[in-house]
């Protein structure tokens, strides 16, 4: 049977360093010091190069600091299986202590964590965890009720919770309606919500070209916050011939009387357009606008979901988003409409237009020559 082979501390073997030394002095040969020590010449030279020139203070204090490295390590080894854990979890809140079981379970099975480490992460007592619930049991108090809801449903498809209750205490169920609510959602009887279909405007014309001004205007919002995080709406009026920006109602809601009268002040001042080209915000289908429009302005809806429909519109969103909403701080209704006119007024004047030969919009504007259809031709 073979001996165990000696381990040294960090202190015994800053002390043999320093009788080698002084034999090493003393003229002794390198062969000689490892016999006296007890060890191999190349164990000598490890010793050397790992604790050469260290005290015996430094050697106790170095060991210190690698089993904290090493209890550091393993800390964040642990919080980065937290944090992955916390992010399997992201995906909803945990509100029942039915999906706080399913998440306890989960964590278990994908990342091998202790019990005791997946139910703190799910908020879930270890005892709550373990604990059977009463519909798992075979003495379940509550087995007749839940026959009951599930016949009653069966019976009564688009019925909810409320009704069922009140059937039930009217049959002599002695039951609040939160237990008949827990029930109804644990036995999947909750009623189908059915979506309400979004309403589609009914466009009275095709949008011709913008080959003229005032011949397509494109209509959409734009939405904002204050410092206090009341809500700032943006009414966007868009020329798609010229491309200047033809509205600026800034207000906390703008309802479709408020656009109405907005379009009417435009048309006014600039004559009313062919056709407006807009999407089916309830603004814009509102009987309102269809009123103003009557017969001597087209309404050209783009199909819900199809924001590309309305480009001219999307790109002067995209930029005033980018150039004033996103780097200016509102702290009033009046601030905003001061910054954000302010900005459509080097928009139209200043800010040069890619697609007009870098023309700014007032100016092409002012030197255009092209003619709606409807109109004389303008003189030169």
């Amino acid at each position: 049977m073979t001996a165990k082979r000696k381990r040294h501390s960090p202190e015994q073997i800053i002390r043999k360093l320093g009788e080698a030394e002084k034999m090493l002095a003393q003229g002794h040969d390198v062969a000689a010091v490892a016999r006296e020590l007890g060890v191999t010449e190349g164990t000598y030279y490890r010793w050397k190069n790992q604790y050469g020139g260290l005290k015996a203070e430094d050697a106790k204090r170095l060991k210190e600091l690698e089993k904290q490295n090493d209890r550091l390590k393993r800390l964040l080894a642990e919080a980065e299986l937290e944090k992955a854990a916390l992010k399997e979890l992201a995906g909803g809140k945990l509100l029942s202590p039915a999906r706080r079981r399913e998440a306890v379970r989960h964590l278990i099975g994908k990342f091998q964590i202790s019990e005791r480490a997946a139910t703190r992460l799910a908020g879930l007592s270890r005892s709550a965890y373990r604990r059977p619930l009463n519909s798992e049991t075979n003495a379940d108090p509550d087995a007749a009720l839940r026959q009951w809801l599930r016949t009653y449903a069966a019976e009564n498809p688009r019925h909810g919770y409320r009704r069922a209750f009140h059937e039930a205490r009217a049959q002599g169920w002695a039951v609040n309606h939160k237990k008949v609510q827990r029930l109804w959602r644990e036995e999947g009887l909750r009623v189908p919500v059915r979506r309400r279909r979004k309403r589609r405007g009914s466009s009275t014309a095709d949008a011709p070209a913008a080959t003229a001004p005032n011949v397509v205007w494109a209509v959409d919002f734009q939405f904002d916050a204050d410092e206090q995080g009341r809500p700032i709406k943006i009414a966007t009026v868009v020329d798609e011939h010229t491309r200047e920006c033809l509205g600026g109602l800034v207000e906390r809601s703008i309802t479709g009387e408020a656009l109405k009268d907005h379009l009417d002040t435009l048309a006014v001042e600039r004559g009313a357009p062919q056709v407006i080209r807009c999407d089916n915000g309830p603004e814009l289908i509102s009987q309102a606008l269809a009123d103003w429009a009557g017969q001597k302005v087209g309404l050209h809806y783009i199909p819900p979901g199809a924001p590309w429909r309305n480009g001219y519109v999307e790109s002067f969103n995209s930029r005033i988003r980018d150039e004033c909403l996103n780097i200016n701080s509102f702290y009033s209704l009046l601030h905003a409409r001061v910054v954000i006119s302010d900005w459509k007024y080097d928009y139209n004047h200043h800010r040069r237009h890619s697609s007009l030969g870098y023309q700014p919009p007032a100016a092409y504007a002012a030197a255009c020559r092209h003619t709606r259809e409807d109109q004389p031709p303008q003189l030169t």
